[in-house]
């Protein structure tokens, strides 16, 4: 979604040239199943939405930041509305609904349950019409072209598995999220954190990235994938029910099962941990909801569920958190702009502060938006002269991985200590550890495939979020230390930054 607004709003000034490792339609936009969060409704205000962004957020939203969301956000999808996205409806008008932290029914959903895939359509069909754009897909990128400290382009393997250089006025990551380094995580397999390892490697400030929103409710069964059970489940009266079936979340917040994400998966981690079952899971109960329609309204979630012989209507599903979506990235300013020249980010990848230690539920398309087209547009605004097309690429100036081991056995050690280690819940002991191996990993880190650049990927992502997990000596947010387990405004009500082997905290 970021990606393809920025491209619309940059071909005004232009060419405009769109590269997808996969599919162009292959990202976490294709999956959001819950909706758009945006202040349209007659009972909402935009002061509101602020507010209950500002407060999950947990005091660490960048307020200029979050003010331009959600100010702006009404008008993009407006805009998206013209260009032909059809949203649900009750009768002639928009039908909203709630999830966790909102105040107000003010999520917008598309064909019950498919609204990324809606807004995803519709970005494509606009960005395809358009003469300047060309959409170039399974073109992955190793490395960010840098020349007298300027981006100017990217490295890139095409589909035949050539390597070679495109270069251009500006580059625009818009990658989207990391979950694959985590062992359970809802997002597609090409969220592997390319876009803020290859900045990183640049020398792109990276902030934020100790704050990882793990979703309470992914499906969990034998063979079945950590498939996203939405929180508009809980938003329609879901209940959370423990191995022994009570009702456990009216224990822990006030709000019970629509607490922020944050309080719910450290919840749901304490009743696992607590249950002295072999493989033990919660369950998602909507079987007092008979009157709700469930099937219309989450057919994807329905459909989805009966292929594990699991009816949401009539049985409990059981659920386990998983990692979902990275607060932190590539450092930006209010217009995509990073502290490199000519580098600009969006969406997942970026972080403008707009989410602070905790993202407000379905607040993610409406980022994707409203930051996209103001990336695009400052890109647009701020183009130069592109140097011309190399002939071929110097060699010895080719990117490498490197050699070594299968790098499916580094991606699954990896995968398998983060969520270890690096998880729901940390401690300096369980950090360090990371670290250490993380440093043993290191040297078989393999080949110059697409897989081995990725195993590279999520090696040094992983390695960003411990350190900053590290460093961060509070809890906060999304991030919770048993070894200290309270705020620390005085010291931490800042934002952490990472370039190169410094980081620190502004």
């Amino acid at each position: 979604m970021a990606g393809l607004r920025a491209a619309i709003e940059a071909s005004s000034a232009g060419r405009v040239l769109v590269l997808a490792k996969k599919e162009v339609t292959e990202s976490a936009t294709q999956y959001a199943q819950g909706g758009v969060a945006v202040a349209l409704s007659d009972e909402d205000q935009i002061e509101l939405h602020l507010q209950d962004t500002l407060t999950a957020g947990d005091g660490l939203c960048n307020v200029a930041a979050t003010t331009l969301l959600v100010q702006e956000g009404p008008r993009r999808i407006e805009e998206l509305i013209a260009w032909g996205v059809e949203f649900d409806r009750a009768g002639t008008k928009l039908a909203f609904t709630r999830e966790a932290a909102h105040s107000r029914n003010r999520v917008l959903h598309a064909q019950g349950d498919s609204t990324g895939r809606e807004i995803a359509r519709t970005l494509w069909g606009k960005a395809g019409s358009l003469k300047q754009v060309t959409i170039c897909e399974f073109a992955f990128i190793t490395e960010l072209l840098v020349e007298d400290g300027r981006v100017c382009g990217a490295w890139v393997i095409d589909d035949t598995g050539k390597l070679h250089v495109v270069r251009a006025a500006g580059v625009l990551l818009a990658t989207g999220g990391l979950g694959n380094v985590y062992r359970n995580s809802t997002n597609p397999g090409v969220a592997t954190g390319d876009g803020i390892a290859m900045a990183f490697r640049a020398g792109a400030e990276i902030s934020d990235m100790e704050f990882i929103q793990f979703h309470p409710t992914a499906l969990y069964l034998r063979g079945a994938p950590r498939f996203l059970l939405s929180e508009a489940l809980r938003g329609e009266g879901a209940y959370l029910r423990n191995g022994s079936l009570e009702r456990f979340m009216p224990k822990y917040h006030a709000l019970a099962e629509l607490a922020p994400r944050d309080v719910v998966a450290r919840a749901i981690a304490h009743e696992l941990e607590v249950s002295r079952a072999k493989d033990p899971a919660v369950y998602l109960d909507l079987t007092h909801l008979q009157n709700r329609k469930l099937d219309q309204r989450f057919p994807r979630i329905h459909a989805t569920c009966l292929q594990y012989n699991v009816d949401i209507s009539t049985d409990l599903i059981p659920v386990r958190p998983a990692a979902h979506y990275a607060m932190g990235g590539v450092r930006t300013d209010l217009d995509g702009r990073t502290n490199l020249p000519g580098l600009y980010a969006a969406g997942e990848a970026a972080c403008t502060g707009v989410h602070g230690a905790n993202r407000l539920a379905s607040n993610s398309l409406l980022e994707g938006l409203v930051y996209g087209a103001r990336a695009g547009a400052a890109m647009g605004a701020q183009r130069t002269a592109a140097k011309p097309a190399a002939a071929e690429v110097p060699a010895q100036n080719a990117p490498s991985a490197g050699d070594g081991a299968d790098p499916e056995e580094a991606i699954r050690r990896i995968q398998e200590l983060m969520w270890r280690d690096v998880g729901i819940v940390r401690n300096a002991h369980s950090l360090r550890r990371s670290l250490d191996e993380l440093q043993q990993t290191q040297d078989s880190l393999a080949s110059h495939t697409r897989r081995g650049w990725e195993a590279r990927n999520l090696h040094q992502t992983a390695s960003l979020i411990a350190r900053s997990a590290l460093a961060r000596q509070e809890s906060r947010g999304a991030h919770y230390r048993t070894d200290f387990p309270a705020h620390d405004d005085r010291k931490f009500l800042k934002h952490s930054i990472i370039q190169g082997e410094k980081i620190r905290f502004e």
